[in-house]
């Protein structure tokens, strides 16, 4: 039995899957389904299973672990120079400059220090970093991620650090099956992000929300990135 095969072709299947309950939940919600990007969560995979997503026109992978994702990074830098990587993880802050040097994205900023940690490694760099606010909108004690009542003045505060951009917020969703749990947290984060938006923030455009139990909820309350691993991998291997 050819092994890859199968595997490349479960793959391949879940993603066209996904695809499809990705128009399925824009439609339902009014939606342009192409203002709707995936990130393809490659954490614990290989480069020979993530080569199946990427050969299948998939540009942005999401990593959690540094140093897990800097040998894939540079792996794929030859022969698909164009991905765009985004962590997704805790970033300390003493890993800051690790991650400013590889990731196109930095979705999960929950702190000042973080913040400031980044500028300096992008100034040192001469870049500009994108990077996206962690919030903890079902205030679950395990989770990282700033209060949201605390985002207007965190973003003032951040905006004033050099070659930094802040593009827009992340959350994880409720730790519940709980649909109306679900609904309201992403709703309320949609509520966020529409009054920060609203006060015109320079390219504030990225609400990232939605993961592989709760994605098609998002879609419905708004989310415009999704972070999805296991619904088109399968279960992870450790």
């Amino acid at each position: 039995m050819n092994l890859p095969g199968v595997r490349e072709r479960l793959i391949l299947d879940n993603l066209k899957r996904v695809n499809e309950k990705i128009d399925s939940a824009a439609q339902r919600s009014g939606r342009d389904v192409r203002e709707i990007s995936l990130v393809v969560v490659s954490k614990t995979w290989s480069p020979d299973v993530i080569k199946y997503v990427v050969g299948a026109g998939i540009k942005d992978l999401g990593e959690n672990k540094i140093q897990e994702a800097i040998p894939k990074i540079e792996y794929f830098e030859k022969g698909a120079p164009d991905l765009s990587w985004h962590m997704i993880g805790h970033l300390q802050s003493n890993k800051a400059k690790l991650a400013v040097t590889k990731f196109s994205l930095i979705q999960s900023v929950d702190s000042l220090k973080l913040a400031r940690k980044i500028s300096n490694a992008a100034i040192q760099l001469e870049k500009t970093v994108d990077f996206l606010i962690e919030v903890n909108i079902s205030r679950e004690t395990a989770k990282f991620g700033i209060q949201p009542e605390g985002l207007p003045r965190f973003i003032d505060e951040i905006q004033e650090l050099p070659n930094i951009h802040c593009r827009g917020i992340m959350t994880i969703g409720p730790l519940t099956t709980d649909v109306r749990s679900i609904r309201q947290a992403f709703n309320a984060m949609w509520e966020y992000f529409r009054d920060l938006r609203d006060r015109k923030y320079p390219g504030f455009d990225i609400l990232s929300m939605g993961m592989t139990d709760d994605y098609e909820i998002a879609i419905e309350e708004g989310s415009n990135m999704l972070r999805l691993g296991r619904a088109i991998f399968g279960p992870r291997t450790y």
